[in-house]
C-alpha cells in the first residue's frame, strides 16, 4: 500500500516529503473555519490538488517572505537569487511566468514581467497560502500553466479584541517585528498589522569564482522592508457582507552581486494593493461583486518603473440541485504601463464557466471553460475536465481516483510586446495542454493518521517566448516547445504515544521538462535549465504539551545551468531544527517562543550559478498575544 512505501522510503534514505496538512478526499474534508478559501478553489477542480498552509502554521514562520516559506514548507523549488533577494516559483518544471499570483482573488505578477517575485510578499500581508498544482487557466485564467498560488485573509467574527507582539532575531543581522491588532464582533471585523523586516546579510561564503576559492563576506546584499495590511468585514445582514483588504509594501535592497563582479545595483520596490468584495449568500445561489487596484513601482539604480492594474469583476454560483453547481462570470481589467522605455495600455475581458455534477455521491465532474478576449482580439478558448472517483471506503480506509485534461495559456507580457528597442507586437499566447491522474488514500486506524497522494502530470508547452539575438538587438520569438512529465508523491501521518504527538511528512517530486522543438538545434532533446529532476522534502514534528520539536530535510537534485545541458550545479542537501514552547503568563497574556536553525551542516550551496547562499544560521523568536 501507499502508506507502506512512504514508511519504507522514509526509514531508508531519511529524506522528505510534505510539510503541511493535506486535505484530499473532498466529500470527507473536517475544515477549519479559517480554510473556507480553500474549500471554495477545490469545489470545481475535481481531478486537481489543492493544498494549504493555514493560519496556524503561518504564524510559526512570521517574518519570512512567502519565497522562503514555499522553500522550507513545501517540495516546491523556488530559484532565489540569495538571501532576500528575488525569488520566483517553478510549478512542474515550468518556467516563473508560468505560474499565476493571487492576493484575495486579486492577480498580483506584474504585468510588464509576467511574473511574481515572492520575496516582496512578506507573511504578515495574509493569513493563509493555497498551492493549485497543475495547469488551471480555465478556472484562474493567464500565467495558471504549472499553477496557481492564493493568498488570503480571512475576517474573524466574534472575536473579540486580541493585540500580537512578534520579534524574530537572527544570524547575520536579521531582525523583523510585528504588531498587530485585531476585534471581531457580531456584525463588525478588523485587523491591522504593520510589519518591519530587516536582514544585513553580512554571511561569510566561498568564492568560487576566484583562485584558490578564498572566505570573503557579503558586503552587498542587505534588505530593509515596511508594511501595513488593514482588513475590514461589515455583515449587512445574515445574508450580505462587504470584505476589503488594503496592503502597503516597501522593500529596499542592495542586489546581491554575481560572484567576481563589481556592481553594486539597488533596486526599492513599493506597492499598494486593495480589493473590496460585496457577497449575497442565498439558499441556492451565491453572488460576489469585485474591485481591486494593484499599483507597482520600482526603481533599479536610476529607472523608474510603475504598472496600475485595476479590476471589476462578478460571479454566481448556483446550487441547482444535490447533483448540479454551476459558476459564472465576468472579469474586466484595465492594465496601465509606464516602463524605462515605453508606455502602453491594455484591455482584457474574461468570461468563465464552471459546472460540477455528481451522479453518485462519491463520483463527481467538473467542467471549465474560459473566454479571455485581449485587446480587442480572441484568446483560444480555455477549457477544463476533471473527475474524482471514491472507489473504496470502510471504516479505516478510503481510496480515490482522480483525472484531468485542462488547457491554459499566457499572454505576452508588456515588455515582451513594446520594449524599446526588440518588443514583438506580434507576439502569440503560449499555449498548453495538460494531463494528469492521481491516486488519493486515507487511513485511520487505531490512532494513526496517514493520508498519501501519488499523480503523474504530463505537459506540453506550445509557442514558448524565448529572447533571442536579431543582429546587435534582442527580441522576443515563439520559438520553444516543451514536453514536461513527471511524478508527485506526498505522504502525511499523524500519531499518539503516551502523551507524546508525532507527525511525519514527505513529498517527492520528479520533473522532466524536455525541449521539444527549438530554434536552437542543439537544444533540442536537452532539459530546461535549473529544473531538478528530483526535489525530496521531509519533517518530522513532535509535541508533548506546550513543548514541540521538528526536523526538516530536502534535497534538491542536480540542476542545469544552459539549455544545452553543458554544465550543471550539484544536488544540495539542507537540515534544519527547532524547538518552541507556548507559555500563559495570565489570562490575558500569552504567546510562543522558539530557536530555529537552518542549514545545520553548513553546507556550502548554489540554487542559482554564481549566487552563494548562506551557511549555519539560527533565529529566535517571540510573538506575545494580549
Amino acid at each position: 500500500m501507499l502508506y507502506y512505501f512512504g514508511f519504507v522510503f522514509t526509514l531508508f534514505t531519511g529524506i522528505s516529503l510534505a510539510a503541511s496538512p493535506v486535505k484530499f478526499l473532498q466529500d470527507t474534508v473536517d475544515l477549519e473555519p479559517v480554510e473556507i478559501r480553500a474549500e471554495q478553489l477545490q469545489k470545481y477542480a475535481y481531478g486537481q490538488w489543492v493544498r494549504t498552509l493555514d493560519k496556524a502554521q503561518l504564524a510559526q514562520m512570521s517574518g519570512m517572505s512567502l519565497g522562503e516559506a514555499l522553500q522550507q514548507n513545501t517540495g516546491l523549488f523556488v530559484r532565489q537569487y540569495g538571501p532576500g533577494m528575488l525569488a520566483s516559483v517553478s510549478m512542474r518544471g515550468t518556467s516563473a511566468g508560468h505560474n499565476a499570483l493571487f492576493w484575495n482573488g486579486l492577480p498580483v505578477n506584474s504585468p510588464s514581467l509576467g511574473q511574481a517575485d515572492y520575496s516582496i510578499f512578506s507573511l504578515s500581508g495574509f493569513d493563509q497560502v493555497s498551492v493549485h498544482y497543475g495547469s488551471s487557466g480555465a478556472l484562474y485564467g493567464t500565467d495558471a500553466i504549472g499553477g496557481a498560488i492564493h493568498l488570503s485573509n480571512s475576517p474573524s467574527f466574534e472575536k473579540g479584541h486580541e493585540t500580537t507582539i512578534n520579534t524574530r532575531l537572527g544570524s547575520f543581522g536579521r531582525w523583523d517585528q510585528e504588531l498587530s491588532h485585531r476585534y471581531g464582533g457580531d456584525a463588525f471585523s478588523f485587523k491591522t498589522r504593520v510589519y518591519r523586516n530587516f536582514a544585513a546579510n553580512r554571511f561569510p561564503y566561498r568564492d568560487w569564482a576566484s583562485a584558490g576559492t578564498p572566505e570573503r563576506v557579503q558586503d552587498h546584499a542587505q534588505v530593509s522592508q515596511l508594511g501595513w495590511v488593514q482588513d475590514l468585514a461589515v455583515k449587512l445582514n445574515p445574508e450580505q457582507s462587504i470584505e476589503a483588504s488594503f496592503w502597503l509594501n516597501e522593500i529596499n535592497r542592495e542586489i546581491q552581486p554575481l560572484l567576481g563582479s563589481p556592481e553594486r545595483d539597488q533596486q526599492l520596490d513599493w506597492n499598494v494593493r486593495g480589493v473590496v468584495d460585496y457577497y449575497r449568500r442565498g439558499e441556492k445561489a451565491s453572488w460576489n461583486m469585485k474591485a481591486g487596484l494593484v499599483r507597482d513601482f520600482m526603481k533599479f539604480n536610476q529607472e523608474d518603473n510603475q504598472t496600475l492594474l485595476a479590476l471589476l469583476g462578478a460571479e454566481v454560483d448556483w446550487e441547482h440541485s444535490a447533483k448540479w453547481q454551476s459558476r459564472t462570470g465576468i472579469r474586466l481589467t484595465h492594465i496601465d504601463g509606464k516602463l524605462a522605455s515605453y508606455r502602453q495600455e491594455e484591455q482584457r475581458l474574461e468570461l468563465y464557466q464552471a459546472t460540477n455534477y455528481k451522479p453518485l455521491p462519491r463520483l463527481g465532474f467538473s467542467l471549465q471553460v474560459r473566454q479571455l478576449i485581449h485587446d480587442g482580439e480572441r484568446v483560444p478558448l480555455t477549457p477544463g475536465l476533471g473527475a474524482s472517483w471514491g472507489f473504496f471506503e470502510n471504516q479505516n480506509h478510503e481510496w480515490e481516483l482522480t483525472a484531468n485534461l485542462s488547457r491554459s495559456f499566457k499572454v505576452p507580457t508588456l515588455n515582451d510586446r513594446y520594449w524599446v528597442p526588440g518588443g514583438n507586437p506580434d507576439l502569440l499566447p503560449e499555449q498548453s495542454w495538460s494531463r494528469e491522474a492521481g491516486l488519493n488514500h486515507s487511513l485511520n486506524h487505531s490512532g494513526i493518521h496517514i493520508k498519501n497522494r501519488l499523480a503523474y502530470f504530463h505537459m506540453a508547452v506550445d509557442q514558448w517566448i524565448i529572447w533571442l539575438p536579431k543582429g546587435t538587438i534582442w527580441t522576443p520569438e515563439n520559438v520553444r516547445k516543451v514536453v514536461n512529465q513527471g511524478l508527485e508523491y506526498f505522504f502525511e501521518s499523524e500519531w499518539e504515544r503516551g502523551n507524546w504527538k508525532w507527525g511525519l511528512d514527505l513529498e517527492y517530486a520528479f520533473t522532466r521538462p524536455v525541449i521539444q522543438y527549438d530554434e536552437q538545434v542543439q537544444n533540442i532533446g536537452k532539459r530546461l535549465p535549473y529544473v531538478p529532476e528530483h526535489k525530496v522534502q521531509l519533517q518530522l514534528d513532535a509535541g508533548n504539551g506546550p513543548l514541540s520539536l521538528f526536523i526538516r530535510g530536502q534535497q534538491t537534485g542536480e540542476r542545469y545551468v544552459t539549455t544545452d545541458n553543458r554544465s550543471s550545479l550539484p544536488a544540495f542537501t539542507l537540515w534544519g531544527a527547532g524547538v518552541h514552547y507556548d507559555f500563559k503568563f495570565s489570562s490575558w497574556l500569552m504567546g510562543n517562543m522558539g530557536l530555529d536553525a537552518h542549514n545545520i551542516f553548513d553546507q556550502a550551496y548554489q540554487i542559482l550559478r554564481l549566487r552563494p547562499m548562506p551557511g549555519r544560521n539560527f533565529q529566535f523568536n517571540i510573538n506575545l498575544v494580549i
